[in-house]
């Protein structure tokens, strides 16, 4: 993201460049090839358009924005009265194509909903030359950096697919009770994803999210209902941890029916006690695993083709999705010792 120093209004011919600033905004022309002057609707860089100024103040204004992407490089948005929904529109509008847009703010605290709208925010923004607007601004700018750096360490920290396996199952009896936790996460998940769990660190049962559809009771579709506190849950680096480990605000590993991931924030983890169900499995290296769940209709796993399955329905013998590995663990990371769970 850029921040640019709006000099527009200046009595000045000339303004100090701001340490971190990216460029300036002019109403003069300048010879400076990174810096941008406009005459009031069109944005100039050296001699070439580069874009236009459009302010909004009603659908009128938005729709002519809108008709300009896709034919200039930036669109610069000033306010009669700062709204995020045009912004949002905007950028929308401007997915996948070359159309940059760049905000006027007007106060410091438009910053961050400029620079975080539709989650990937604005290009640029523009404040004028004051220490409240530019410290705003450059606080932005580092958050956005920031962000961006954490989820390319994020993408490097796992491969682009889990290596989901086929567990057959091996037994479906009662499990007595336990205390249940259910996690709920900040992101709506979608069809065919949910969390790798499991009573044994390296063989896994791909439990699905409570997004299908039952006559008796609403979906609950950031929630996966995850069994005891005892069971392992894979996390985005690779390791795992405890259900009775987890915390609010803990980035979780979301796996789905084609092997994709993706990270997820627990909201807040919801403990109950209820009737549990024993899922025993073999794996694809015939290690033997188990799985605790809620005897629930509405707890589901996956077959083979994608389709989600009652575990209440679950019987011996049926073939599910899951994952699996050769290894042990210790305190949730892999570990080449020898460990025998059962």
């Amino acid at each position: 993201m850029e921040v640019w120093i709006d000099s527009r209004l200046s009595i000045e011919s000339t303004i100090r460049v701001f340490e971190g600033a990216n460029r300036m905004l002019l109403s003069k022309p300048t010879d400076s090839e990174k810096d941008f002057f406009t005459d009031g609707s069109h944005v100039m860089c050296n001699n070439q358009l580069v874009g236009s100024v459009v302010t909004l103040d009603g659908e009128a204004s938005q729709n002519y924005a809108r008709s300009l992407v896709g034919s200039v490089e930036w669109l610069v948005l000033e306010f009669s009265d700062w709204s995020m929904i045009p912004i949002e529109n905007l950028l929308a509008a401007c997915e996948g194509t070359p159309t940059k847009i760049a905000a006027v703010l007007s106060t410091p605290e438009q910053a961050q909903g400029a620079g975080f709208a539709l989650q990937r925010g604005v290009e640029a923004i523009v404040v004028r030359p004051s220490v409240a607007m530019l410290e705003a601004a450059f606080i932005v700018k580092s958050q956005r950096l920031e962000l961006r750096q954490a989820e390319t360490k994020e993408e490097a920290s796992f491969p682009a697919k889990v290596g989901m396996g086929k567990l057959t199952i091996t037994s479906v009896e009662s499990g007595g009770t336990a205390e249940r936790y259910c996690v709920d996460m900040t992101r709506l998940l979608n069809q065919g994803e949910g969390l790798l769990l499991g009573s044994n660190a390296s063989s896994f049962l791909f439990v699905h999210g409570e997004t299908v559809e039952s006559e008796f009771v609403p979906t609950r579709p950031f929630r996966v209902n995850a069994g005891p506190p005892h069971a392992y849950v894979r996390m985005p680096n690779g390791n795992t941890k405890y259900l009775s480990e987890l915390q609010t605000g803990d980035e979780i590993l979301l796996v789905n029916t084609e092997d994709m991931l993706r990270n997820a924030t627990i909201g807040r983890l919801k403990i109950e006690i209820r009737p549990m169900l024993l899922i025993k499995w073999v794996d694809e290296n015939d290690k033997e695993g188990s799985m605790f769940l809620q005897q629930a209709e509405t707890v589901r796993v996956v077959a083979l083709d994608g389709k989600t399955k009652s575990i209440t329905a679950l019987k011996e013998g049926d073939v599910v999705l899951g994952w699996c590995d050769v290894g042990a663990r210790h305190i949730g990371a892999s570990i080449s010792s020898i460990v025998t769970e059962r």
